[in-house]
């Protein structure tokens, strides 16, 4: 009987400690997870910090040019210009709208390093740029071109008071261009068949799958000399008497900067700083560029993939 009472508290005490082990493993599973819990809230609230931080930093190095102090506010045009682009011309007239209302600017640089892009962007901020200066006639609106200024991104700077360059500067490029391929021979070869149907008949003009028709060529290339025609207007009223004009001054050639100088399509050797400090009289410098909000990059990104692999295919003129 003894034997059978000791039986039975042994087997009760092992049922006890199998039970206390479970309980405590579930609060120890119970603490790790709430640690976890914490650790990825914290991580998530580093994150947004960093995303609000990055979207807020360059509003905040705007307000750092409203402390009082007199600056030459910057402006960058630097990459391909076109809509969606980091270079479009929404995003520079906000930043030249916002420089000219900061009452501290003494004048405005356009930090200039682009082979160009869309004729119609270009345009855009060079007409900006013309209004700003005729409602400041005051106010010094000059270009500062760093590798390469071509094309549209000339279009621009000729609107600018004068151009300053590096002797090894590239700029110029005073013409318009749209390219494309032929795939007639090859689909041949392929045995591949075009199958194309239109409700129009220049619907499917300049096509890659169809051969070269001779009066689509001409009809656009009349509308690339339009285009060409009112980037040459604009250069001739930017530049004025300074242009030295040449049969190759609106071939679409480019110059360096030290050349450039000598045919009037630049003014003088000049970088950021010594333009700031020795021509508009405030050598401390705010950058007030509009930069894409990071989300709106990500969501671009994400959200315009197809749109951009569609418009890709297509062909449109070109400042560059």
């Amino acid at each position: 009987m003894e034997n059978q009472e000791n039986n039975t508290e042994k087997a009760a005490g092992w049922e006890r400690e199998v039970l206390e082990k479970i309980a405590l493993a579930a609060v120890t599973e119970q603490t790790r997870a709430r640690r976890w819990s914490v650790f990825f809230k914290c991580l998530m609230f580093g994150y947004l910090a960093i995303v609000m931080g990055v979207a807020l930093y360059p509003n905040m190095k705007k307000e750092m040019g409203g402390d009082g102090k007199d600056h030459t506010a910057v402006v960058d045009i630097v990459g391909v210009i076109a809509e969606g682009k980091d270079v479009n011309a929404e995003n520079v007239i906000k930043s030249l709208r916002a420089a000219v209302k900061d009452k501290n600017t003494q004048g405005i640089i356009l930090h200039s390093n682009s082979p160009g892009g869309s004729p119609v962007q270009s345009a855009y901020i060079y007409n900006e740029i013309r209004a700003i200066k005729k409602a400041n006639p005051n106010l010094p609106i000059v270009a500062v071109v760093s590798d390469i200024c071509a094309s549209g991104c000339y279009y621009i700077a000729s609107a600018a008071d004068k151009i300053f360059v590096n002797p090894a500067s590239l700029i110029g490029s005073i013409g318009v261009i749209m390219d494309g391929f032929g795939f007639v021979d090859t689909m041949k070869m392929l045995g591949v068949e075009h199958r194309l149907i239109t409700s129009g008949a220049h619907k499917a003009m300049l096509s890659p799958f169809a051969p070269s028709n001779a009066d689509e060529t001409k009809y656009m290339q009349g509308l690339l000399n339009q285009v060409h025609q009112q980037f040459i207007t604009a250069v001739k009223q930017g530049r004025g008497d300074r242009l030295k004009e040449t049969p190759d001054t609106f071939s679409g050639l480019v110059w360096t900067g030290e050349e450039g100088i000598k045919l009037g399509i630049a003014d003088a050797v000049g970088s950021d700083s010594s333009v700031a400090k020795e021509l508009i009289g405030a050598d401390r410098l705010v950058n007030f560029t509009e930069s894409e909000q990071l989300i709106d990059k990500i969501m671009d990104k994400m959200g315009a993939s197809f749109g951009h692999a569609l418009g890709s295919t297509l062909q449109t003129p070109s400042l560059r």
